[in-house]
């Protein structure tokens, strides 16, 4: 499955993925070309009963390729197409599909397939995270320069974060309560939600090379974790990212609160508050109910990296 407008698909190493690939399997090569349509491709495929499903893009192809075939024996392959690719990243992936490919490959041949585990809210699949409020409204600004977020990655995200930050998110009152039960059995409630990010695993994202790791407790074999920010003030929200970025994690605070190993949560609020998953904008709702789903998917694991 292949998104030939993800930032880092091209023909060149397109052809070079499909050969790889064909050495010691069939390979049948989808493009895309619209949002849902890795979705209904996946969902034929697994149908069809084909092994494997690779989506060859960014986070978003894979979310899809995911949310077609979770619950189903076929696995999911992954190669690192688009602009960060935090997914492929975290299970070990290089961030060049040239090499990952390789991996990849490696990870079929062994037979390295195994069951992890996928967030769900609103009944969509996620594969890393979904953010809540002002990091969701970020996103829906990067996708507002969609054309040029092929060539100017990052520093895009950059900018979008600050002009999100000064002009385009509410930061004098709370965007919505966040509710569930702990790890303990407790209820608890986050009446002041400002922005929230629920993990099924981390990090949350990359800054560069650089991991935002938000906590060690986000893994595919545990529960969701959610760490939601009760202030919008620049040093509560910087200090505790640059604590994710020296890869400590975020601490709880009176500003951060964070809960660990949830199978449910609910975050609510009477006016609409924007959420995106997986780094797509799906709009704005005024109610999100997230379940962790155990052993939705089968993964196929990467080899080791060739070396250079």
């Amino acid at each position: 499955m292949v998104n030939a407008f993800a930032s880092s698909v091209t023909a060149r190493n397109t052809v070079v993925v499909q050969r790889e690939l064909g050495l010691c399997n069939q390979v049948e090569m989808v493009e895309t070309n619209r949002r849902g349509h890795a979705t209904r491709f996946a969902q034929d495929a697994a149908r069809r009963g084909i092994d494997v499903v690779i989506g060859f893009g960014g986070d978003g192809t894979l979310n899809e390729v995911a949310t077609g075939i979770a619950g189903t024996p076929t696995a999911l392959g992954v190669l690192p197409g688009g602009s960060t690719n935090v997914f492929a990243r975290t299970i070990g992936m290089v961030n060049d599909p040239v090499v990952a490919v390789k991996q990849l490959a490696a990870g079929i041949a062994a037979q390295h397939i195994e069951p992890v585990g996928l967030g769900q809210v609103n009944g969509r699949y996620f594969c890393f995270h979904t953010g809540v409020g002002y990091d969701a409204a970020v996103v829906r600004e990067v996708e507002r320069h969609a054309a040029v977020k092929r060539w100017l990655g990052h520093p895009l995200f950059i900018y979008a974060s600050l002009r999100t930050w000064l002009v385009a998110y509410d930061r004098r009152k709370p965007h919505f309560v966040v509710s569930g039960t702990d790890a303990a059995g407790q209820q608890f409630e986050v009446p002041d939600g400002y922005f929230t990010i629920v993990l099924n695993t981390d990090p949350y994202t990359y800054l560069g090379n650089r991991p935002i790791a938000m906590s060690p407790a986000a893994t595919f074999d545990r529960g969701l974790v959610a760490v939601t920010f009760r202030t919008m003030r620049a040093s509560a929200i910087l200090g505790s990212l640059g604590g994710a970025l020296r890869g400590g994690g975020v601490k709880p605070s009176r500003h951060l609160d964070l809960r660990t190993d949830l199978t449910a949560l609910t975050i609510r609020s009477e006016r609409p508050f924007p959420y995106q998953l997986d780094g797509d904008d799906l709009g704005d709702t005024t109610s999100l109910r997230f379940a962790h789903m155990p052993d939705a998917l089968r993964l196929v694991r990467p080899g080791p990296a060739p070396r250079q």
